[in-house]
């Protein structure tokens, strides 16, 4: 059994006993209709498995080995909550079950970032997705953190690798400085913190095709799916810059405590069960996607290549940043060196060299 899989059996089991246990005999079979939504449409790769894969296996999966039904009433492109939303939305029970990036709540869940805290990390979504399983593992505070907020994070879920893309062509970081460069809030410090000159910019995905059309913004931090076919960004933004900041796993599938402990007892493991194939596939699928994405933009737009040497450099600029992020989380209470330097070493393990070797102390 996959260890995130398992802790968050544990968890169910110690946090949800006194629920709603209802047997699996034919009379006590019931429709079990679950409210599942995304600010995202289902074209973002997490969104669309969620849809395609998450809701279509649990259905399966429950009326094959329960007498129970599942019903999903679905609530994809914010159509039920905003893509800033989701959190509170599951909070609050308006959604059953969401799904969502971390970056919107950041304030709530400040140390989930921890691959964003050390750049230029693996671009491969597998590597990145059993690096941050092996972090949540050691430190479980990370998994019931969710709890504070009402709800249990049944999937982490992976991206694709980050890259630039731009409005304008560009040679070498000294071009970057004071262009507009948009990001999820953490990971424009990837620029600030390296002393580039940029002007940041904030927003959720959804609105950056306006805000670069309108000259609010010239570029943005992102996976090549978004800024290709996906939000169509390619077509304000000819020119996509292969940096390689990483492939990060941060966004979550989280259930309202309230329907979680109303569920039949014999369906919460099969939940679990389809969520950790679900957080597998976030990894295999955009590792997949990633190729096919860039291949499909050096067909529509211009795609340079940053190189090893000044990839190097950048990351030299950042090596201060993780030791920095560190303390200032320390001093609110939480393990940041020790999460860190578990990340660093997840890293190792799987195979992958850092290009600056972070020292977190």
């Amino acid at each position: 059994m996959n260890l995130f899989k398992k802790s968050l059996l544990g968890l169910a089991a110690v946090g949800f006993v006194a629920g709603s246990l209802v047997s699996a005999s034919p009379a006590d079979a019931k429709t079990i209709n679950v409210r599942i939504a995304s600010g995202h449409p289902p074209t973002v790769v997490y969104a669309g498995l969620m849809k395609n894969f998450f809701q279509k296996e649990l259905k399966k999966a429950v009326e094959a080995k329960t007498s129970h039904k599942i019903n999903f009433i679905e609530g994809y492109s914010g159509s039920i909550v905003k893509v800033f939303e989701v959190f509170e939305g599951v909070q609050n029970g308006i959604v059953d079950v969401g799904g969502f990036c971390y970056c919107f709540e950041a304030s709530k869940l400040k140390m989930h970032a921890f691959q964003i805290m050390l750049p230029f990390g693996t671009m491969d979504p597998v590597q990145s997705v059993a690096i941050a399983t092996e972090v949540y593992k050691k430190f479980p505070s990370l998994t019931k953190r969710f709890q504070k907020f009402n709800q249990t994070l049944i999937a982490i879920i992976g991206d694709g690798g980050y890259n630039l893309g731009t409005n304008f062509d560009w040679k070498t970081v000294d071009d970057l400085k004071g262009h507009k460069i948009l990001g999820a809030g953490l990971n424009l410090n990837w620029m600030k913190q390296a002393g580039i000159g940029i002007i940041p910019v904030t927003d959720g995905l959804p609105g950056w095709y306006q805000k670069i059309k309108t000259g609010v913004a010239e570029g943005g931090i992102m996976f090549p799916s978004a800024w290709g076919p996906v939000f169509k960004l390619h077509e304000v933004g000819k020119y996509y810059t292969t940096i390689g900041f990483g492939s990060i796993t941060w966004h979550g599938l989280t259930v309202n405590n309230r329907f979680w402990k109303g569920l039949p007892a014999e369906v919460r493991p099969i939940f679990l069960e389809v969520a950790d194939r679900y957080r597998a596939l976030t990894g295999t699928f955009n590792k997949k996607g990633y190729a096919k994405d860039m291949a499909w933009l050096k067909k529509n737009i211009t795609v340079n290549e940053l190189g090893p040497k000044p990839r190097l450099t950048w990351a030299k600029k950042l090596a201060h940043w993780p030791q920095m992020h560190a303390n200032a989380l320390e001093k609110e209470g939480m393990p940041a060196k020790a999460i860190l330097n578990a990340t660093l070493a997840a890293a190792e393990k799987v195979g992958y060299k850092w290009p600056v070797r972070y020292v977190v102390k």
